[in-house]
Formats: structure tokens, C-alpha cells, sequence
């Protein structure tokens, strides 16, 4: 996905440096180079969570987690101050983490490993989006440029893994060529938005307003893959969402 991505992308940030060129410093650089180690970070603990656990707990807690997190970090390091809505956000937001990865009584509840590495990328993520937001405003690096430097970076990190097991690589490209080539294309897209909107407005409304997304990966785990304690986790995903939308507008 890291390939295609830098791939698809080259053109448009080609196009974006010739008409705008940035002015690059030594910490434009650092930061390039920091995000990019931040989401190998990210990808390495979310895969690793998907491989034990279910889809509608691993993306709830994961994404639930660095929303609060990052809100969090928001309030302490960059001096942002929430109102009361904001705060009852924040709670509405552990609510509905811990209520996701809570045990069933059917006895379906996430695997304990799960949840420990949702945990780990819920700190990836609210890592690189403080580190970003200080790259994007702070610094003055070009959101575009920012988002595709986790891109190209990821390509070296990443790529020891994959060679290690070419055959199971090769395997996966001839038969998921088309999700690979969706997800190049959408995730760097989505992130960049969002590195547009963090360049004129707070991390603690932007970082936990891009975690809508945990209502559909709950009924996807649900419709696609079979997944159990759809009620519950359901519940704990809309007290994650309307945390969210607490945290926004507060």
C-alpha cells in the first residue's frame, strides 16, 4: 500500500512543490522524518491487533483511544482548552472504549493481547497527529508534503517485512491488487484532509472528529465477518461517537 501510494501521489506533490515551493529547514526535515516512523509504528501495532482480534473491538478502541489521547495531548502540550462539552466528551469517549472491550456474557470478548496493542496504536496515532499538527502550523511544512513523507518513509521500513516473505507478498498482491490500490489511493487522501483542517483548527476538535468511522467498523466486523456481541460494541462505538461530537464542538 506504501508503494502504491507514493506511486499514485509523486505527480501531485511534484505538481504542488513546483507551484508552491516550501522553504525546508532542518526541523521541516526532522519532522518529515518523524511522522513517517510514527505511523510504520501505527501499522505494525494495528496489524498486529487485527491478527488477534476482532475488527469491530480492535478499530474502536484503537481509533477511540488516540481521539482521547490526542485531545488529551491537545489540552496538556498545546495549550488548548476545551469547554464543558469538550470535557464531556473526553468522558463519553473512555466510556465507550471500555464498554467496547469489555467482556460479553456470551463469553466473546476481545482477546486480552487485543486489546493491549489496540491500546499501543491508539498512542501511535495520537503521537503523529500532535506531530503533525506542530509540523503543519509550528513549522510551516505543506500539508500535502507532510502526508507524503509518512509514504515514502514507510517504503524502507516496512520493506524488510515484506521481503522476509515474498511469496505470502506476492499472494496478496494478485489477489487483493484492488483493495491495495483503494486504500493507497483513500488513506493518504483522508489524512491529508485532515492535515488541512488541523492548520486552522485545533487538534482536541480535529483529531477526535475523524473517529466517526468506529460506527462503520463495527457493523462491517458485524455484515462481513461474522463477529460477535454486535449490540454491545455498537453501544460503546456511539458513546465513542458521541464523544466525538462532544469533544468538536466543545
Amino acid at each position: 500500500m506504501s508503494v502504491a501510494a507514493a506511486v499514485i501521489y509523486a505527480p501531485v506533490l511534484a505538481v504542488s512543490l513546483i507551484a508552491s515551493p516550501p522553504h525546508l529547514t532542518a526541523r521541516s526535515w526532522l519532522f518529515l522524518a518523524g511522522t513517517a516512523v510514527l505511523q510504520t509504528g501505527y501499522f505494525v501495532f494495528l496489524l498486529r491487533a487485527y491478527r488477534i482480534g476482532d475488527l469491530s473491538a480492535v478499530y474502536p478502541i484503537g481509533r477511540g483511544s488516540g481521539a482521547l489521547l490526542a485531545a488529551l495531548g491537545g489540552i496538556a502540550i498545546l495549550g488548548e482548552r476545551p469547554g464543558p462539552a469538550g470535557l464531556a466528551g473526553i468522558g463519553l469517549l473512555v466510556t465507550g472504549v471500555i464498554v467496547v472491550g469489555m467482556p460479553a456474557r456470551t463469553g466473546q470478548s476481545p482477546a486480552p493481547g487485543a486489546i493491549l496493542f489496540a491500546v499501543a496504536t491508539g498512542i501511535f496515532i495520537a503521537a503523529y497527529t500532535l506531530w503533525d499538527k506542530i509540523a503543519v502550523t509550528t513549522v510551516g511544512n505543506p500539508p500535502l508534503l507532510q502526508g507524503y513523507a509518512a509514504l515514502a518513509g514507510m517504503v524502507p521500513m516496512l520493506a524488510p517485512f515484506a521481503l522476509a516473505d515474498a511469496a505470502r507478498t506476492r499472494l496478496v498482491w494478485h489477489r487483493y491488487r484492488r483493495q491495495v490500490l483503494g486504500a493507497a489511493l483513500l488513506s493518504p487522501l483522508a489524512y491529508v484532509l485532515v492535515l488541512v483542517a488541523m492548520t486552522f483548527t485545533s487538534v482536541a476538535a480535529v483529531a477526535p472528529a475523524r473517529e466517526v468511522s468506529v460506527l462503520f467498523g463495527v457493523v462491517l466486523g458485524r455484515r462481513l465477518l461474522g463477529e460477535g456481541g454486535l449490540a454491545r460494541r455498537l453501544t460503546g462505538a456511539a458513546a465513542i461517537v458521541a464523544g466525538i461530537i462532544a469533544v468538536t464542538i466543545g
